[in-house]
């Protein structure tokens, strides 16, 4: 490869000797500008990638990626911008365009239709085949299993989507777009929400398009499979192009350096000074029929407990459970001596309980709403009030969390839409949020997932941070280095019960992987 991204492609003359002839990239992009006001989103950015090529979108959050993403796929209009695919310039601005032109987009929030067929889903609008008399859905269906053979998919096109795991609606994704002849498939996070052997079976796709010549843009905050699925990269920072690498060029500390601009200081989790025995947080028996089984608990004043296991082991639901949203749940659950546990998160959050949920755009914010009002939501609705609280009061507090949470791209934009932030700083101000609530008890789920490395250092060290406010603090994560990073103590879920508990001098993926694949 080339720095540009094209082939290079020998020819032999007649006198023995060689020539490398460069080939264009399929999809090339130069002189990108985007702004938003005074921020610039990219400034001089480009991308290029070669047919058939796998090649990386990296760069921290709030670097320009999903801004260069929304142009390639036709969902803002740049400011600036030279982009041609197949030698061809890009209809920009428009995505029916873009999709026409070849550019498919799979993002980790899917966009099939639930109630409807895999078939169905694939051949949707005017991909379906019609005849004179109307829907054929028999040659609908050859269509869509023809569309699953080629990328060797066994799934019965038959089959309700919403029955369907999270990895195999990834993959119904890319089958519908590839069945719009996509040149180009771009994969925005799509791995996040999947188990390890779901992104092995995702990437075995990935493969097969490569070799039918289809190329894929692939964005992920995880390294391990940007080194494992990725051919190139291309780097972003300030929206500016920092590199463009051949992956095998590099290793993981030498493309964060890029991403961050200089060496990332490793943090080693401080050492949790003994409690003696004083308890912040008990749970005592806790239930949620088919969900969670006889789970029971206790958690010192700044101390962090970590809770491990696949997806259904009962992480998620068990925090849900504690902060009031299961009616079902049964148990006891105590903050500093007092039975807190109800099946009303208002009151929940009156007893100084705070949930940070994994999904953030769906649950932990409004996405319509601004940066102030998402950022003291959850202070003013803990307490009746009969009008809004003074407007000075709120513009001190979201002036504080930004700049205590260095949340880039919101200084000064307080009325600006939380829309606008990248996905690291949405974060953030969902931890804000909450913290601003001076919550006795804090529970995380999936603090980090879809935030880049730097981020994930900050996000870890306002945590280490919080042990001094003596609050209980419970992290569900299914990334076991972010649980040894940041826990005093593991405890391993499978099929609803604790099967594990382990200090972090004692923790170990390996170990942590055994006992959460039942193997114990």
């Amino acid at each position: 490869m080339n720095d540009q991204g094209g082939d290079q492609r020998v020819h032999a003359q007649i006198d023995g000797t060689a020539t490398i002839e460069s080939v264009p990239p399929l999809l090339a992009a130069e002189n990108v500008f985007k702004h938003y006001g005074g921020v610039h989103a990219l400034h001089d950015a480009a991308l290029h990638v070669g047919v058939g090529e796998v090649h990386g979108l990296i760069g921290e959050n709030g670097s320009g990626k999903s801004t260069f993403l929304k142009i390639l796929s036709g969902q803002i209009l740049p400011d600036q911008a030279e982009i041609t695919l197949d030698g061809e310039p890009l209809p920009l601005g428009k995505p029916t365009l873009s999709l026409a032109s070849g550019i498919a987009t799979v993002t980790q929030e899917t966009t099939l239709v639930p109630d409807l067929s895999v078939a169905e889903n694939i051949v949707l609008g005017r991909r379906a085949v019609r005849r004179w008399w109307g829907l054929d859905r028999r040659a609908s269906r050859k269509r869509a299993a023809e569309v699953l053979d080629r990328l060797d998919l066994h799934v019965d096109p038959r089959t309700i989507v919403n029955r369907l795991r999270p990895d195999e609606k990834q993959m119904v994704e890319i089958a519908r777009a590839i069945s719009m002849d996509a040149k180009v498939l771009i994969l925005d996070e799509p791995t996040s929400s999947l188990t390890d052997e779901e992104v092995a079976a995702l990437f075995g796709v990935v493969k097969s398009l490569k070799a039918h010549g289809v190329s894929t843009i692939f964005v992920s905050h995880r390294m391990k499979e940007v080194f494992e699925i990725t051919d190139r990269v291309t780097v972003l920072r300030d929206g500016k192009l920092v590199a463009e690498r051949d992956t095998a060029e590099l290793d993981s500390a030498g493309l964060i350096e890029l991403m961050v601009g200089n060496k990332l200081e490793e943090k080693t989790p401080p050492t949790l000074s003994t409690t003696s025995g004083e308890v912040k947080l008990k749970v005592d028996h806790l239930v949620v029929p088919g969900m969670v089984q006889d789970v029971s608990f206790e958690v010192g004043p700044g101390e962090i407990v970590g809770f491990a296991g696949l997806i259904g082991a009962g992480r998620s639901e068990l925090l849900k459970a504690i902060f009031g949203l299961h009616p079902t749940a049964e148990g006891r659950v105590e903050l500093d001596g007092a039975e807190v546990l109800s099946h009303n998160p208002r009151h929940a959050m009156r007893n100084g309980i705070a949930l940070v949920p994994a999904d953030r755009k769906e649950q932990g914010l409004i996405l319509e709403m601004s940066i102030k009002e998402n950022l003291v939501m959850a202070h003013t609705a803990r307490s009746w009030r009969l009008g809004r609280p003074p407007r000075r009061r709120e513009a001190k507090e979201v002036a504080q969390a930004v700049e205590s949470f260095r949340v880039a791209g919101a200084k000064g934009r307080g009325g600006a839409s939380i829309g606008s932030l990248s996905g690291g700083n949405q974060q953030k101000i969902v931890l804000a949020k909450w913290l601003a609530t001076s919550p006795q008890a804090i529970l995380l789920d999936e603090p980090t997932r879809g935030v880049d490395v730097g981020a994930k250092e900050e996000i870890y060290g306002l945590l280490d941070d919080l042990r001094s406010s003596g609050s209980a603090i419970l992290v569900s994560s299914s990334e076991t280095p972010e649980l040894i990073r940041l826990c005093d103590r593991i405890f391993v879920m499978f099929r609803g019960r604790i099967v594990a508990s382990m200090a972090n001098e004692n923790a170990s993926e390996s170990a942590i992987a055994n006992y959460a694949t039942g193997n114990n």
